[in-house]
C-alpha cells in the first residue's frame, strides 16, 4: 500500500488540491460488486460521472468545456475484515479548462457544502441506477499533493 501511495504522489497526481470522496453502498450491492466486476465498473462509472459533473457545474463549465481528474481505490474489506466494498476516490479539487491552443488551466472549486452533498445524495437515489449510496462523504482534505 505504501508503494502505491508513493507512486501516486510521485508519478501520477499533479501538485493540485485534492479531495477524497468515500462512497459506501447498501449491503446487498456490496455482495453483488464483490463477485461481479462488470457491475463494479458500472457503479464506479456512475459515481465518477456524478462527482465530475458536480465539479464542472460548480465551475460554470460542461463536460465539453472542462475536464476533471480522479484516482479511485476500491476497498473490499472493512476494519474488521468484513466484506465492505466501497470506493475511496481522490478527485482534483477543481477542473481543468482547455481552449485547445494553450496548456490547460486549473480552476479551483470551493469545497462542497451540506446542500451540495444532499444534492449528490438525491441524484444517486433517483439517477436511474440501483446503486443507491448510503452515504456520500467528502473528507475535509484540500491540500496540495506532495511529491
Amino acid at each position: 500500500m505504501a508503494e502505491t501511495a508513493a507512486l501516486l504522489a510521485d508519478e501520477v497526481l499533479p501538485e493540485r488540491p485534492l479531495r477524497q470522496w468515500v462512497l459506501t453502498l447498501p449491503y446487498a450491492l456490496r455482495f453483488l460488486l464483490a463477485t461481479d466486476s462488470g457491475a463494479l465498473t458500472q457503479v464506479l462509472g456512475v459515481a465518477y460521472r456524478m462527482i465530475s459533473v458536480h465539479l464542472l457545474h460548480k465551475a460554470g463549465l460542461t463536460r465539453a468545456t472542462g475536464d476533471t481528474g480522479a484516482v479511485t481505490l476500491v476497498q473490499r474489506f472493512g476494519s474488521a475484515l468484513n466484506l465492505n466494498v466501497h470506493f475511496h476516490m481522490l478527485f482534483l479539487d477543481g477542473v481543468y479548462v482547455a481552449d485547445g491552443t494553450d496548456p490547460p488551466v486549473f480552476r479551483h472549486v470551493a469545497a462542497p457544502g451540506a446542500a451540495d452533498l444532499q444534492s449528490l445524495d438525491h441524484l444517486s437515489h433517483c439517477g436511474g441506477t440501483q446503486s443507491r449510496p448510503e452515504a456520500v462523504h467528502a473528507a475535509d482534505r484540500a491540500s496540495p499533493a506532495t511529491g
